[in-house]
């Protein structure tokens, strides 16, 4: 895998420790951030959600964002969390925040989305009350799918908005000069969002672009980079690094 040369464009914390992590597979990778994480202040009505902590019989954070965040929450309002309710996540590396927290943790292998969450057998066992309530912690817009399927099997649904996602601020011709001199063979995403601020940056030059490999994290990505053009789409099925050496380990390095 040492012939891969990366772009990452993963918020600075994330972008970092996944930089390491391809480092000690002998794996290149020059970091540019194209999103940044902007924490949201408390609502009276996120705070009272919280303190109502134990009216749900399951919690379910969609991103790392989320998961910090709403620990740093919930040391506020609930030093010992309540007894026996499970907490999920939508992938590993966001699970195992929670898990090294002490909480029941429990999330889908092998694929990091809202379907393999949906799908997932601990989940339903948890939903099995009388009036079942979730509560869903996540960030600023993004994909409903979770609120939506859950209401529709009459689940009763909450959810915390904790932070944005804010484009970052590079000047024009960052992107392929970075490329360029880092002589860069391969792109990656690790959402929707990141995937537009690529393409935002990238302005005339995305068709340059296209050829490049594109790993990003699950088919809906995929998809809608197929609709702008990309043409060397790889699915990781997850955005977490062991996804992507997978991923990485299973594509063909292209030639220079």
């Amino acid at each position: 895998m040492s012939g891969w040369r990366l772009l990452i464009t993963r918020p600075e914390a994330d972008a970092r420790l996944l930089a390491e992590a391809l480092a000690a597979q002998g794996i290149h990778s020059s970091s540019l951030p194209l999103l940044a994480i902007e924490a949201l202040p408390e609502t009276p009505e996120q705070r009272a959600l919280l303190l109502d902590l134990d009216r749900y019989c399951a919690v379910l954070v969609v991103s790392k964002s989320a998961a910090r965040l709403g620990l740093q929450r919930l040391d506020r309002y609930w030093p010992q969390p309540p007894y026996g309710q499970r907490w999920f996540s939508v992938g590993a590396a966001t699970g195992e925040i929670l898990r090294d927290y002490g909480l029941d943790a429990c999330w889908p292998e092998g694929a990091d989305d809202s379907e393999a969450l949906l799908a997932l057998a601990d989940l339903r066992q948890a939903l099995t009350q009388p009036v079942p309530r979730v509560l869903i912690l996540r960030g600023v817009g993004g994909r409903t799918l979770l609120a939506d399927t859950l209401r529709g099997r009459g689940v009763l649904v909450d959810s915390i908005e904790l932070y944005r996602r804010v484009v970052s601020d590079h000047a024009p011709g960052t992107l392929v000069e970075r490329i360029r001199s880092e002589r860069l063979n391969a792109l990656v995403v690790s959402s929707g969002e990141g995937l537009q601020a690529l393409y935002g940056l990238a302005g005339d030059a995305w068709d340059r672009l296209v050829g490049l490999p594109l790993f990003v994290p699950s088919p809906r990505v995929a998809e809608q980079a197929r609709q702008l053009g990309a043409t060397s789409v790889v699915d990781c099925r997850g955005a977490g690094t062991a996804a992507l050496l997978a991923a990485l380990r299973d594509t063909p390095v292209p030639a220079s």
